[in-house]
């Protein structure tokens, strides 16, 4: 089993910028696809990013890319999200999630995180 925990989400003002960290324990990431999704209110959970175990290959949601960046320090077990010129529209719970394959199943990663809030405002 892998247990990942969020943290870094809050407040922030549109144009500002938030780091999303996302902590592993139980099994080392080393091997995992690791993503981030998101769920904005009443909408449908959404892909954000994903990076391949060894950090090579990443790619990005069409809303997001140029914005935010996805790495990880597998030493550390962790992996981030640094979010930059933010909207509101980017305003949802965040998810860090875990998969074996790359490219990850989208629709069907295999551990989650329980998310973090991020709130834009204008």
């Amino acid at each position: 089993q892998v247990q990942l925990v969020e943290s870094g989400g809050g407040l922030a003002q549109a144009g500002g910028s938030l780091r999303l960290s996302c902590a592993a324990s139980g099994r080392t990431l080393r091997t995992y696809t690791m993503g981030w999704f998101r769920q904005a209110p009443g909408k449908e959970r959404e892909f954000v990013a994903a990076i391949a175990w060894s950090a090579t290959s990443t790619f990005y949601a069409d809303s997001v890319k140029g914005r935010f960046t996805i790495s990880r320090i597998n030493a550390k077990n962790t992996v981030y999200l640094q979010m930059n010129s933010l909207k509101p529209e980017d305003t949802a719970v965040y998810y860090c999630a875990a998969d074996p394959s790359w490219p990850p199943p989208l629709d069907g990663m295999h551990f989650w995180g329980k998310g973090t809030l991020v709130t834009v405002s204008s």
